[in-house]
């Protein structure tokens, strides 16, 4: 039985880095594919809307059963699944086999990524969770990273279908281990709503709702910015594609972690001063890296603006520990998986789902640039709907 919590924290970080590497993994190899099975670009992209379409759809469903019944369950039949699902995806012998797959990996990560973070939060004291759940939360843009290099290095070496194996295979080692995990279960209320009640009483909490507005409107503009920002550095510099998407994908990684890091110190180092610096770290990081963004796209010179990305994602990185402490601190613990597949439902849904396509949209008719500053522009409500949180994060916090 795994029940220290040091143990659990490395045991789910390590998953989190494999949920994110099998999620991003295809796109390095959608080249073979493309070349194998005959698929055409707009067949390519719905593999991707299908991902996420699933994953967001089958988040709240998984969050209300996972507060239910119990999380452990629903965070090693994740693992086994999507693992499993990224497996299978190597033995596809057509477009409608892999579309499959890559839907069932999306309702595999959703069931961790509802589950896992409150799991993780909850075996640490409220005053180190910023700093757990942001080295949690690291795993994010390293994991990304790991899938685009580990996607192009085992393709180009043994073809696509062994770079789906040896990723996907892992991965029920992984579901083993978090069968051994130690459970509390949470007091659930006598008498549960329906899960629509139980879900609009999670938005009836203003520090929730303004804390989930924040991230969608976050994702949004990182949304984009990951679609669409090589792109525009092979078009403004004449860059090759394989010299941006390295570019942008190293700068990401090193800006993720240390920010991310940083973020989930200083947000605990300032709880000695202030109740609300969960909110106010993430707000002025946000708001910060509002300038630094734009003036990426705006300066004259490569390494400068490969400079400035990496000091605008650095302080955009900062609340990836805070906003998710804020939604353990404010949320009853019998709800917080909900509570994390709400988020993850709305920031997906108004955030990346949508921003990349606005974005084409606005660069067909005025370009790339225009394009990704004015995406930029809804970092400065994500850090409002920050500063405005500070207004009930005590009142919500303490009815937990």
């Amino acid at each position: 039985m795994i029940s220290q919590p040091k143990h659990i924290l490395w045991l789910l970080l390590g998953v989190n880095l494999l949920n994110y590497l099998d999620r991003q993994v295809l796109y390095s190899l959608l080249p073979l594919i493309q070349l194998d099975l005959l698929i055409t670009d707009a067949q390519a992209g719905r593999l991707a809307s299908a991902f996420m379409l699933v994953y967001m759809l089958a988040a709240p469903p998984i969050g209300y059963l996972a507060d239910k019944n119990g999380r452990k369950f629903w965070i090693t039949l994740g693992i086994g699944l999507w693992s499993l699902a990224t497996a299978f995806s190597g033995l596809a012998r057509n477009y409608s086999a892999l579309f499959l797959a890559r839907s069932a990996v999306g309702i595999g990560e959703s069931c961790y990524g509802a589950v896992s973070p409150s799991f993780v939060a909850e075996q640490f004291p409220a005053s180190r969770r910023g700093s757990i759940l942001a080295l949690f939360s690291m795993a994010i843009p390293v994991g990304s990273a790991l899938g685009y290099i580990a996607g192009g290095f085992l393709g180009q070496r043994w073809g696509w279908r062994s770079a789906f194996f040896a990723v996907g295979i892992p991965g029920l080692l992984f579901a083993f281990l978090a069968a051994q995990l130690r459970e509390q279960r949470p007091a659930a209320p006598p008498q549960r709503p329906s899960p629509i009640s139980s879900y609009l009483n999670l938005f009836r909490v203003p520090s929730f709702l303004l804390v989930t507005l924040a991230g969608a409107a976050m994702t949004f503009a990182l949304g984009g910015f990951a679609v669409w920002m090589p792109s525009f550095f092979h078009r403004q510099w004449g860059m090759s594609v394989g010299q941006a998407g390295t570019l942008f994908g190293a700068v990401t990684v090193a800006s993720g972690i240390l920010g991310s890091l940083a973020g989930g110190w200083l947000s605990d180092w300032g709880l000695r001063f202030n109740s609300k610096s969960y909110f106010l770290v993430s707000g002025f990081g946000l708001l910060m890296g509002l300038p630094l963004a734009i003036l990426t796209l705006l300066i004259g010179r490569p390494h400068w603006a490969a400079g400035l990305l990496f000091m605008a994602e650095f302080f955009l990185f900062l609340n990836m520990g805070p906003l998710n402490a804020i939604i353990v601190a404010v949320t009853e613990p019998g709800s917080r998986s909900m509570a994390f597949a709400a988020n993850i439902f709305v920031i997906h849904a108004l955030g990346d789902a949508v921003s990349p396509a606005i974005i084409g949209s606005i660069s067909d008719q005025m370009g790339l640039k225009t394009a990704l500053i004015a995406a930029s522009l809804t970092l400065a409500l994500a850090s409002a709907f920050c500063f405005w949180g500070t207004r009930y994060y005590d009142r919500d916090a303490r009815h937990v």
